[in-house]
């Protein structure tokens, strides 16, 4: 009984430790991050390339997919009501406020989160960051704030590219398989989708990107500088960011609501 309390203890006290430093390491981040966007932008925009446009095959794929299994249900649950002409509205609400953000974001996070997570695991597990901080070079400055920065800035647009081809592929299954009027699909789209619900949309796209970068650089810049610890880091980027999106995605959910 002592011991299993003891281990309780531990535990707990290892999770505020490491909560703490996570903070600390985030106000780190914070605190070079105007520098760096006002000083060394085009550094970003590159960050924003590899994590943002080499992501966007995937999450145009997975975008469009998506999109017509939405379509599909929509349309066989509004037939029972005669409402077809609604398949796009319940496609659209799905992707504009829920999956079109959290599908990104875990894409996101299996892709790119990942990509940071080795990059920088690996440049600690050679040396590189100590070789740095002997140059008088800060790593921080250097290496993880314009990865971190570039995710932040290509979550929210990868988001919109998912939700738009979703819509694309939306289009394809009601109007061009299930034969909906295509005047009445966009028009029912416009007259009820409002700016709130893209708003919500755009709001959990820029949490998640801060999420899941966030975790990706911490989890790269503080593995065990070997080959089984660069992989063990890994795993946990996309374990933790994938929990991590889904309860803030309830919580903003019912902020907003």
């Amino acid at each position: 009984m002592n011991r299993t309390a003891q281990d309780i203890y531990n535990n707990t006290v290892e999770f505020i430790r490491t909560f703490g430093a996570f903070q600390l390491f985030f106000l780190r981040l914070l605190q070079h991050s105007p520098a760096l966007l006002f000083g060394r932008f085009p550094v970003v925009v590159k960050q924003v390339y590899n994590a943002g446009a080499l992501s966007l095959v995937i999450v145009m794929i997975c975008g469009l997919f998506v999109g017509a299994v939405l379509a599909l249900q929509a349309y066989s649950n509004m037939s029972r009501f005669n409402a077809e002409d609604w398949t796009g509205v319940a496609a659209a609400f799905a992707l504009v406020k829920e999956l079109g953000p959290v599908m990104t974001a875990i894409l996101f996070a299996g892709r790119a989160g990942t990509a940071l997570t080795s990059e920088i695991g690996l440049m600690k597990a050679t040396d590189q960051l100590a070789a740095m901080e002997m140059m008088a070079v800060n790593p921080v400055s250097r290496v993880l704030v314009p990865r971190f920065l570039g995710g932040v800035i290509a979550m929210p647009l990868l988001a919109a590219i998912f939700s738009a081809v979703g819509m694309f592929g939306a289009h394809l299954v009601g109007v061009e398989l299930f034969q909906v009027d295509v005047g009445s699909f966009w028009q029912q789209i416009q007259l009820t989708v409002e700016l709130s619900d893209v708003n919500e949309g755009i709001i959990k796209s820029i949490v998640f990107g801060v999420a899941a970068s966030l975790i990706a650089v911490w989890e790269g810049y503080n593995t065990v500088p070997t080959a089984e610890g660069v992989g063990r880091a890994t795993t946990r980027t996309v374990v933790i960011t994938a929990i991590t999106i889904l309860v803030f995605d309830f919580m903003i959910t019912a902020a907003l609501i």
